[in-house]
C-alpha cells in the first residue's frame, strides 16, 4: 500500500470511494465533503491523503485546520472524513491513514486533533471524549459521545470552554 497526498484529479475516485463505503443515507453528504475539501484553500493547509493499492485508491482521509477561540497559539485540526473501500476494510488501511496523518501533523507542531466518530474505533488511536468536552463544535452534535480529541503536542490549553471554527466545507449543520 502507498499513502500519498490526494490531488484534485482524484475527485472521481474519491467520490466513488465514499459512495461505496458509507450507507446510502449519508454517502452523498460525506462524498461531497471529501471532494469539496480537495479544492478548499486554508492556512494552514488541509491535508488530504489517499491510500493506493495497485494504482487504485482504496482509502482516503482529510485533516482540516480549526481555530480555537482564545487559544490562537495552539494549532488544531479535525479528522474528517475517513473512508476505506468495503472490499479493503479490516486490513488496517484506515489505521495506516490515521497514523500517517497524525505523524504529519505532529511533525508540523500541531497540538490537538479532533474527530467526530465512533469512540470504540478512534479510541484505539488515543482519541478521548474527555479531552474534547471543553471545545464547542460549530453546530449541535447529533451524537455528543462521538466528539473526541487527541493531544499530539503540548499546549497551554485551559480547562475553560472554547468554541472551534472549521473550514467552510465543514460548516454545514448536517455534518454534525
Amino acid at each position: 500500500m502507498n499513502i500519498r497526498i490526494a490531488k484534485a484529479q482524484d475527485i472521481d475516485d474519491i467520490r466513488r470511494l465514499y459512495l461505496s463505503a458509507f450507507p446510502e443515507s449519508e454517502n452523498e453528504i460525506v462524498a461531497k465533503l471529501a471532494t469539496d475539501l480537495l479544492f478548499e484553500h486554508s492556512n494552514p493547509p488541509i491535508i488530504a491523503l489517499a491510500a493506493e493499492i495497485d494504482g487504485s485508491i482504496v482509502g482516503h482521509i482529510a485533516f482540516s485546520p480549526v481555530r480555537i477561540d482564545t487559544f490562537e497559539q495552539c494549532q488544531a485540526y479535525i479528522l474528517a472524513p475517513l473512508a476505506v473501500k468495503p472490499d479493503y476494510q479490516k486490513q488496517r488501511i484506515g489505521s495506516s491513514l490515521i497514523n500517517y496523518g497524525i505523524q504529519q501533523l505532529s511533525d508540523t507542531g500541531v497540538h490537538i486533533v479532533f474527530v467526530y466518530g465512533d469512540p470504540n474505533y478512534y479510541g484505539r488511536f488515543g482519541f478521548k471524549t474527555d479531552l474534547a468536552q471543553n471545545y464547542k463544535t460549530p453546530y449541535p452534535l447529533q451524537y455528543p459521545f462521538g466528539w473526541q480529541a487527541i493531544t499530539i503536542c503540548e499546549c497551554n490549553l485551559k480547562n475553560s470552554p472554547a468554541s472551534i471554527h472549521c473550514v467552510s466545507s465543514l460548516c454545514d449543520p448536517i455534518l454534525w
